[in-house]
């Protein structure tokens, strides 16, 4: 008996720290909680029966999440009060058994006017009772093959709920992906107004603390991929309670949380469990194991991360490098750039591995790795040739689409792949019903900025049949649009009659005008240019009245050694000029002015007393930066193509310095450099210039 009397003493002192202050609760749809604190001065643990076994209070405590008035209703529809105990910590909590219908705990009111509960029932009869009445535990994934619909499950629940409530939230997320979108969101409309919806949400809000939590994770999950809005009471608590029991996270409940976090919208409460995330991450990441979850984690942890955690990340990434597989080496490139991280050295070996296993790569999977690149700035020629090869091998089996969208993204990376693109070219020129007004746009755009079409052999073809298809949208295309397109045709040197006579309206002028869009009108601005310059024949007379553009600005860091070389081989500064400003908005680095014979610099201020004729060219020295090429190569991208074609036509000799060149050149070699550059030989007229192979 003392023993008997020690353990029930004990299991008091216990409960009494457990019982907070009760709450008033108000329920909405959803089971939706929303707790108004009220204070009160009983206690469900006083004046129990000195003779009550410590197992059967035990057992009655656990009996429900929740302790309720006997005087108060438990509505699952409309809106009821009812006043709550609350237990923080739960003893025994994983064997919990929740019953629906039993949600309301018998209670006799003694005569102080306190609850004293009525357990003057054997412990054999009760363990009888629980067994003949509690329905067998059912996984979610069983529920996901036997049922059919959202309401299926709901109506599995309301026959016989079991504990964890998750295992039906997981089972309808799990039906719902094998839906279409249609069926998706009628099933979702169903499942909202199910009668037994509300009881589940409230089943699942007073299961939350005690749940394994992988379970609550799973839930969470579930529940905002359902569709269930975030900023209701029943996410947001469970979403403080995954934050409360965050250290009982392990290396599975990482990957799930993970997601969660991925799913999740910005708050108040997503952003605290961020920070918690981290936090836990920083101190298991050498025990995780798996490669995939280490993946997860690092997708999940965000661009804002610590740098040091990043770090930490990448250290452990490269200590499973030899673990990695096909999959997680091509994943890798979308989880360096979701965390804003570029590591050479993970990109690199991760390289090598998807161009060893090129052959079968998905098409999505290729998209993922360039629009990682693009993102950090990462430009392996080798890994983007291989791509690239790799379609134009495998050509015909692609869809026009596909190869489009494939060409798009490495038009984003500045990469020119020669023998697709050609391939690409003929297709169209083969098939051009293919064509519609978003790929016309997007073909025009990634042909002229990659400046490719110069020495096609069916370079006519292809313009002729582009300006054809885009001829065949007038009607119906846009004006933001029909200058775009115009624009890539300004910059191929081709100019189709049909959509310039219709841009060059005075209503779609000024419709282009009042958008208060600067790039409408820098573009306008060099479709001008391309009219008084270029080889228009019939678009001569057509003159434009447009804004002024602010003069092109020249570097904010001058290449001083590029002067100072200049200085030394032309015999001072006065043999040039920098920074000069010519019509039409264009700015060149450096002016020089020679003889007829081209071996003699004429100084600036003999320029004046000699005659026109005694002139033969002007010089302009570009310095140009890495950007202004196609990578990997010496070939110029569409807008210095222009710029050195309308240089040409105003009397000038282009000399292209690259700018990372020149710094690497000792200044003897850098002398020699330019003296060749412009004591050229080759006295070739200004027609014959092919800029494009400078």
């Amino acid at each position: 008996m003392n023993n008997k009397a020690g353990s029930f003493f004990w299991n008091l002192r216990q409960f009494s720290t457990l019982v907070p202050t009760s709450r008033t609760m108000r329920l909405y749809r959803l089971g939706l909680c929303k707790p108004k604190i009220v204070h009160s001065n009983w206690n469900i643990l006083n004046n129990f029966h000195n003779r009550m076994r410590s197992t059967d209070i035990i057992r009655y405590l656990f009996q429900d999440a929740f302790i309720f008035k006997s005087d108060v209703g438990f509505q699952t529809k409309g809106i009821s009060t009812l006043t709550a105990r609350r237990i923080e910590r739960l003893l025994y909590a994983r064997r919990l058994f929740f019953d629906s219908k039993q949600s309301l705990v018998p209670v006799d009111k003694s005569d102080d006017g306190l609850k004293k509960v009525n357990l003057n029932h054997e412990v054999s009869n009760e363990d009888v009772l629980t067994k003949e009445t509690k329905p067998n535990r059912i996984s979610s994934r069983k529920l996901s093959q036997e049922c059919n619909s959202l309401s299926d499950v709901l109506d599995a629940f309301s026959k016989a709920p079991t504990f964890p409530s998750s295992n039906y939230f997981t089972a309808m997320w799990t039906i719902a992906k094998r839906l279409s979108d249609d069926q998706k969101r009628f099933e979702k409309r169903l499942m909202f107004s199910h009668p037994a919806f509300n009881q589940l949400c409230e089943h699942m809000m007073r299961e939350a603390k005690i749940m394994q939590y992988k379970y609550l994770l799973f839930s969470l999950y579930s529940m905002v991929k359902l569709g269930i809005p975030q900023n209701t009471i029943l996410v947001q608590t469970l979403l403080r309670v995954t934050q409360e029991r965050i250290n009982e996270c392990d290396e599975t409940c990482l990957s799930v949380l993970s997601a969660v976090l991925e799913a999740m919208e910005p708050c108040k409460n997503v952003h605290v469990l961020q920070m918690g995330f981290r936090i836990l991450v920083d101190q298991q990441v050498w025990k995780i194991e798996d490669v995939f979850t280490l993946q997860v984690v690092m997708k999940c942890i965000g661009k804002d991360a610590p740098i040091a955690l990043k770090r930490k990340l990448e250290m452990k990434a490269l200590r499973e490098l030899d673990r990695f597989s096909v999959l997680n080496s091509q994943h890798m490139f979308e989880v360096l750039a979701a965390m804003n991280h570029r590591s050479l050295t993970l990109l690199d070996e991760c390289s090598k591995v998807v161009l060893d296993n090129i052959h079968g790569c998905p098409l999505r999977i290729m998209i993922n790795i360039l629009q990682s690149c693009k993102d950090l700035q990462y430009h392996n020629l080798d890994l983007f040739k291989g791509l690239a090869d790799y379609v134009a091998a495998t050509f015909d089996i692609w869809k026009f689409r596909k190869v489009l969208f494939i060409l798009i993204l490495f038009e984003n990376l500045g990469f020119r792949p020669v023998g697709l693109m050609d391939l690409f070219m003929k297709r169209i020129v083969e098939d051009p019903e293919s064509l519609n007004m978003k790929n016309i746009l997007s073909t025009l755009h990634t042909y002229s900025s990659l400046n490719h079409v110069y020495k096609c052999q069916n370079k006519e073809q292809f313009l002729e049949v582009m300006a054809s298809a885009l001829t065949g949208y007038l009607h119906t295309i846009s004006s933001e649009n029909l200058l775009h397109a115009v624009y890539s045709f300004c910059l191929m040197n081709y100019f189709p009659l049909a959509p310039f006579n219709q841009l060059l309206q005075k209503d779609v002028i000024s419709e282009l005008l009042t958008s208060d869009d600067m790039k409408n009108v820098y573009k306008l601005h060099m479709l001008d240019t391309c009219l008084k310059l270029d080889d228009t024949v019939y678009l001569k007379d057509i003159a434009l009245s447009l804004p002024q553009l602010p003069r092109e600005l020249p570097p904010s860091h001058p290449n001083a050694k590029v002067a100072e070389v200049l200085s030394s081989l032309l015999g001072g500064e006065g043999h040039f000029s920098k920074d000069v400003h010519l019509p039409h908005n264009y700015h060149i680095d450096f002016e020089i002015r020679m003889d007829t014979n081209r071996n003699q610099v004429l100084p600036l201020s003999d320029v004046d007393t000699t005659s026109a004729t005694d002139i033969q060219r002007l010089v302009a020295v570009l310095c140009v930066s890495r950007s202004a090429y196609c990578l990997g190569s010496s070939h110029p991208r569409g807008f210095l193509a222009m710029k050195m074609r309308h240089l040409n036509a105003m009397g000038f000799r282009v000399i292209l310095v690259n700018n990372w060149e020149m710094d690497k050149l000792e200044m003897e070699d850098a002398v020699t450099f330019l003296k060749t550059k412009i004591y050229s030989v080759e006295a070739l007229p200004v027609a014959a210039v092919n800029v494009q192979s400078t």
